[in-house]
């Protein structure tokens, strides 16, 4: 990069939303920065779910991270496992690589699923935060009807085709959402022995209410939505036990089942926890609210891994938007500190909106005070997502892709990687 080798260096671990963000915050800053990510793609996890069910294949929802920071010329993007952050050596350990050391370290690893005390549960219940998890699931779903198709009796057979999606935010919503219309649209007509449209989907909610953060207005209307095409939405109800079999509701309720996703809570990676600071109970790192450490300036964190207050008592919420703004921020806040300037500043979350689809022109979207739902906040929910997207490669082919499926009800990407299914 022929830059001098006095020039501060500043260290990104991750490469999502906060990441990239932070890097382009400083792309005219005089330091030297290295963005480390354990894959060498940028993901579009608001999408997963769509690759999870077959709709989307994992290339239209991500883009290699050097392709999207290779005009920034001061940016090495570094593919490696973080195992730990060394704050008195001001050193980050790499698996299999020589430590690095830094003079701004920005952490923006994200989070993943949050089992509650059960661990063993992940391996019968995949969550949705990377490729290889989307993957999985997409195995377990399609394989579920493949599993049907040679059950020996009806009790298995139903078995395979009851799906239980574990937790009513968003990601649950949307994915409860999507599976009656693929079991009975796109699947009709293909099996000898059973009918897909036999499908069960149950949605277990701990809350009183499916998405519980949005206006009670909204609230009805995706519960609504969701009983309409075929959810049986369960609330005020916990997994006690998951078996390959079955799962265990908290008040005795046995659901057999051989299908099970993840969607219930999130936790801090454990990076965070090397940090020595204070984590709240997810694993969160709490942060000033200039976003650095309360006794360190030098050591940013950002996005899920950061725990920030908001509105009194409650912290700025895990999603895409807060993790760009936050990365703007921390960004900023190095370059102020470069220049010598005491003054940082302070984080002030803009909130955007909040938006879930629920399927085939269902969606709620609360904008402040404003708020929709039905066919306009779907057609809302569409094009916001095609502009997240990374690259005009995808924003093409993911359109090209719900053009094709709203028309048949057809899902592009069906395909089975050989893997024992039971």
């Amino acid at each position: 990069m022929n830059s001098p080798a006095n020039r501060p260096k500043v260290i990104i671990i991750g490469g999502g939303f906060g990441g990239l963000a932070a890097a382009r915050a400083l792309k005219n800053a005089p330091v030297d920065i290295t963005l480390i990510d354990r894959t060498n793609h940028h993901l579009f996890q608001p999408l997963l779910y769509q690759v999870a069910t077959g709709g989307l294949s994992p290339t239209e929802i991500s883009a290699p991270i050097r392709s999207i920071l290779k005009d920034q010329r001061n940016v090495a993007v570094l593919m490696a496992d973080v195992c730990s952050v060394d704050r008195a050596a001001k050193q980050v350990s790499l698996v299999n690589h020589a430590p690095i050391a830094y003079d701004f370290l920005i952490v923006a690893t994200g989070g993943r699923h949050h089992y509650f005390g059960h661990p063993e549960w992940e391996a019968l219940a995949p969550g949705l935060k990377t490729i290889e998890d989307a993957n999985r699931a997409r195995q377990r779903f399609l394989g579920a009807f493949e599993a049907a198709e040679k059950a020996e009796t009806d009790a298995e057979r139903k078995e395979w085709l009851t799906f239980v999606v574990v937790g009513g935010g968003p990601t649950g919503c949307e994915l409860a959402g999507v599976l009656p219309e693929i079991a009975r649209k796109a699947l009709a007509g293909e099996y000898r022995r059973f009918k897909p449209s036999d499908t069960r989907i149950v949605l277990i909610e701990n809350s009183a209410h499916v998405l519980d953060n949005f206006p009670d207005d909204l609230r009805v209307y995706a519960t609504a939505d969701l009983k309409h095409l075929g959810v049986e939405v369960i609330p005020l109800r916990k997994a006690a036990d998951i078996q390959p079999d079955h799962v265990m509701l908290d008040d005795g309720t046995r659901i057999p089942c051989r299908t099970v996703f993840w969607a219930a809570g999130n936790r801090a990676g454990p990076i965070c926890a090397t940090l020595g600071a204070e984590q709240d109970r997810t694993g969160r790192v709490v942060v000033t609210p200039f976003l650095h450490l309360p006794d360190d300036t030098s050591v940013f964190v950002i996005g899920d891994a950061a725990h920030v207050r908001w509105l009194g008592d409650g912290t700025v919420p895990g999603v895409a938007p807060a993790a760009r703004q936050m990365g703007e921020c921390a960004g900023t806040n190095i370059e102020r500190l470069l220049a010598g300037i005491t003054h940082l500043k302070e984080f002030s979350y803009i909130d955007k909106g909040s938006m879930a689809v629920l399927g085939r022109n269902k969606a709620i979207v609360a904008a402040g005070r404003l708020h929709f739902h039905g066919v306009i906040a779907w057609l809302m929910w569409l094009f916001v997502h095609i502009l997240y997207l990374a690259g005009y490669r995808n924003r093409l082919l993911v359109l090209l892709e719900w053009a094709y499926a709203y028309v048949t009800y057809r899902r592009g990407v069906r395909y089975l990687i050989k893997e024992r299914i039971d």
